[in-house]
Order: structure tokens, then C-alpha cells, then sequence
């Protein structure tokens, strides 16, 4: 799709289908958001597309589309396009300007004359027709001067309206591909493999094989394959790229973890709870999605705009071509006038430029662990002036930092600090990472103790680092501080 009457006609044409309750099309993700019950199978709607000029495929088939010749061909289109517009300031040959304003129109501009053909064929007005007959219009009218060697030649606006609107197509692609990515970027979370537990023996499945009742084993720093309780062992869970919690949670048998989250210490055993696709993490990212595709109210007035704006654009072209020639006007210059207001209006960036924001804001916000539940919610945010957290845990800077030191038992600061980022200096931990610095001390026999801490021999002495549980454990008694 190139612009919104493209989204109309779509949309017009899913909503024949019976069963359907509502469609929203978007046309800067090129995705439908579909309601609708039986008999509306995925099979009708997509043949309802078909209907319409375009193809559709269920979001489980579609690829992305990579653009591998996007950049290279608006290299080439602006490495010829800049010369014709140098000649608005110097002398061109004007059989170089033929030259090099020829392949932009119709090897580079092919794809105009391609989907504007294809939508004239189903009695639809799009961007491409404006841009086919805006640039044809330029190009031709200049190619009979030529050939007459007579009047100005406009062979640089056909060629220079091409590169700018290949290069906002460009932009709008990046775009889409980095709106991908921040959807995709969840989908990493989930570990290629899963450890499945059958009675005495562990086989490595897809996390997309595992069901509800299966018994999964998670070891240190592997991530949870899917939504469960543990059942047995203990350990702490890095939950910050689900619930943005920065520090560990500990997890014991009987509490409930999340696909997608990191087992930092210790060895769990997981009974899953939910079947592939149904996890919280999926869940999140459908949310993107949705959001990425849905329409607020001020996108849906720019979309009944736009998808009347070819049609009133080639009246008005029509209206000045005639009212110009009829008031005496020369032939050439009717046709520039109609021929400007094709040029002018051919972005018809009326109907991208809210989606392509959208799109753009989304994927930002879910890049920096924010998540927006639709486009309304996104077009409310611009009136809010106050803003009450109910979870402060989650307003930090994402790392530990450590604030405080206590000495006790006659040792300095220094030393204790030294002892204790010797202890951590290989740990993954989160809270290891905020005493570890340079030193001359090295730990030994350093071993993970899941779920309390560390311990290691320094200079022959046996340490601990950990939590005040630890210290019980051993048989000390935790400070009053």
C-alpha cells in the first residue's frame, strides 16, 4: 500500500466479507487488525484483499520485507537528479538533461507506472497516480520542447520529485524495519531450547513444544522457556526485561515464574503452566503490535480525508488545465499549471504521517521498556500533566549502586570493600556487579550458594557474601545497624 486510499479500499473491501465486525487497516505496518466470527476465515479475508489489488498473508507466514535495493537505487536517482538541478543554476546541455532525467523516469520511477496501472485497473486513485501522471506530465511536456528546441525544459522536476518521494519511501521503510526489531527484540528473550524433564531422563525440546503439566530444568544463567512454578530448588530470577524490577528475585518451590526472564543462580525444576504462545511475554508482544496498528481519532478524520485526496486532486488539475487555456493561457503553460498542482500533492503525506509516527513512538518507547496499549492511550498521553507511580521499585537507574558501608568487627571500609569485590569479582549477579572494581585481592574456591549469596577462601580464611539468611545459616547473628 502507498497511501490512504489504498487503506480505504482495503478496508472497504474486508468489511464486504460477511462475519466481520471491524477493520483497521494500517498503512505504515501494512497490517489489518481484523474482528470477526464465523463464517470470516482467514481464507475469505485474504481473498477479499485479493479483491482489492493487494495480497495478504496471516502474520505467522508474513517476512519482512528487507529492501535489499532500496538504498542503492536512491543512490543512483539522486546521483542523477543532482546535476539537472544544479542546471537551475547553471548552463545544462539540454540532451544531457534528456540523458540523465530518462532512466529515473522509467527504470526508477517504474514501480509509479507499475501500482498506479494496477490500481486504475480496480478503480482506485492512489499516490501513484498522482506521481505517474504528475512526473509524466513534466517529462513529456519538456521532451516536445526538446524536440521542437522551444520553451523551458522541466526534466529536473520529474526526475527530483522521483528521488524525494523514493527517499521518503526509504525513510518509511527504516522505519518499519526498526519498529520490527523492537517487537522481534522480545522475542530473543525466549531460549532457543528448554530442558524437559521425562521421568529420569532431560531432552532439549523448542520452548514452542512445551505444554501446560510439563516439568522444565532451568540452570544458572539460562532463561525461563515459558510461564510456570517451581517446583523444586531455589534461586534468583532477573525479572527487569518483563516487570522492569531491577533487582533479583528470589524464587523457591511453589513461586511463579515468567518465559523470558534470567536464572542467575541455582538449579530450578519448572512445571509449566501455559500453552505456546499464551505467555506473558507473548502476550507483551501482541501488545506492540496492536498498538503499532491501531488508529486514534485524529488518524481516522486524516484517513477520510485522504482517501478522497486523489480523486479532488485530479479535479482541481482538470479545473486549472481548463479555467487557464480558457482565458486565453498557451497550451504549455495550462499544462504546467495542472501539472504543479499534481507535483505538489503527490507525496499525499496526509495519510502516512500519523501511522509512520506512531510507529516510530512505539518502538522507541518499547526499546526503553515502555509500553503503550493503543494509539488513543498515546494520543491522551499529550493532555497528561501529572503522573502517580504506584511501584517505586521500578523508577531507578536499572543497576545497583552501592550506597552504604558499615564496617564492623574492627575492619576498615576499605578492607571490607576489598573482600567483598574479590568474592564477587566472577558472580553474575546483579548486586555482584555493584562492588566489583579493581583490586590486588583474589578469592579462591569461590562457589554460588542459590538463592543467599557466595562463598570463598581469601588468604586461607573461608568468607561469605550474601544475605542476612547466610549469616544465620552459619551460625553468626545479622547486625543492628
Amino acid at each position: 500500500m502507498t497511501c490512504a486510499s489504498c487503506v480505504a479500499r482495503v478496508e472497504a473491501s474486508l468489511r464486504r466479507v460477511e462475519g466481520v465486525a471491524k477493520v483497521a487497516v494500517n498503512l505504515a505496518t501494512e497490517t489489518a487488525l481484523i474482528e470477526f466470527h464465523a463464517p470470516a476465515m482467514p481464507a475469505s479475508l485474504i481473498a477479499a484483499v485479493d479483491r482489492a489489488g493487494y495480497t495478504a498473508r496471516l502474520p505467522a507466514a508474513a517476512q519482512p520485507r528487507q529492501g535489499r535495493w532500496e538504498l542503492p537505487e536512491l543512490l543512483i536517482a539522486a546521483a542523477l537528479s543532482a546535476p539537472l538541478l544544479a542546471g537551475m543554476f547553471l548552463p545544462v546541455p539540454p540532451w544531457l538533461e534528456l540523458v540523465l532525467a530518462t532512466p529515473v523516469q522509467f527504470l526508477l520511477g517504474f514501480r509509479f507506472y507499475r501500482d498506479g496501472a494496477k490500481a486504475l485497473r480496480h478503480g482506485a486513485g492512489t499516490m501513484d497516480v498522482l506521481v505517474a501522471l504528475g512526473t509524466s506530465a513534466a517529462y513529456f511536456l519538456s521532451l516536445a520542447d526538446f524536440l521542437r528546441a522551444s520553451g523551458p525544459l522541466y526534466f529536473e522536476s520529474s526526475a527530483v520529485v522521483i528521488t524525494l518521494i523514493r527517499f521518503g519511501k526509504y525513510l518509511e521503510g527504516r522505519a518499519k524495519r526498526d519498529a520490527a526489531r523492537a517487537v522481534t527484540g522480545l522475542a530473543t528473550l525466549r531460549p532457543a531450547l528448554a530442558r524437559r524433564v521425562a521421568g529420569q531422563t532431560i531432552a532439549e525440546v523448542s520452548p514452542a513444544a512445551l505444554g501446560p503439566g510439563d516439568i522444565v530444568e532451568l540452570r544458572p544463567g539460562e532463561r525461563v522457556p515459558a510461564d510456570g512454578q517451581v517446583v523444586s530448588g531455589a534461586g534468583s530470577l532477573d525479572e527487569s526485561a518483563i516487570t522492569g524490577e531491577s533487582l533479583p528475585v528470589p524464587r523457591l518451590a511453589g513461586d511463579m515464574v515468567l518465559a523470558g526472564t534470567l536464572n542467575l543462580d541455582g538449579v530450578l525444576r519448572v512445571r509449566v503452566t501455559t500453552v505456546a504462545g499464551e505467555t506473558l511475554l507473548d502476550r507483551v508482544g501482541r501488545l506492540i503490535e496492536a498498538a503499532q496498528a491501531s488508529k486514534p481519532a485524529v488518524q481516522q478524520r486524516a484517513d477520510r480525508i485522504a482517501a478522497v485526496f486523489v480523486p479532488v486532486v485530479l479535479v482541481i488539475a482538470a479545473v486549472t488545465f481548463v479555467g487557464w487555456w480558457a482565458v486565453g493561457a498557451r497550451l504549455d503553460f495550462a499544462i504546467i499549471a495542472a501539472v504543479s498542482v499534481l507535483v505538489i500533492a503527490c507525496p499525499c503525506a496526509l495519510g502516512l504521517a500519523t501511522p509512520a509516527a506512531i510507529l516510530a513512538v512505539t518502538a522507541a518507547a518499547a526499546r526503553r521498556g515502555m509500553l503503550i496499549r493503543n494509539a488513543d492511550a498515546l494520543q491522551k498521553a499529550a493532555r497528561v500533566d501529572l503522573v502517580i507511580f504506584d511501584k517505586t521499585g521500578t523508577l531507578t537507574m536499572g543497576q545497583p549502586l552501592l550506597v552504604e558501608v558499615w564496617p564492623l568487627a574492627g575492619r576498615s571500609r576499605n578492607e571490607v570493600l576489598a573482600l567483598a569485590a574479590a568474592l564477587a569479582a566472577g558472580d553474575t549477579h546483579p548486586l555482584a556487579a555493584a562492588l566489583r572494581r579493581d583490586g590486588t585481592v583474589t578469592a579462591e574456591a569461590v562457589r554460588a550458594l542459590p538463592g543467599r549469596g557466595v562463598e570463598g577462601r581469601i588468604g586461607g580464611e573461608r568468607y561469605l557474601l550474601g544475605s542476612a539468611a547466610l549469616l544465620t545459616e552459619a551460625g553468626g547473628t545479622p547486625p543492628v545497624i
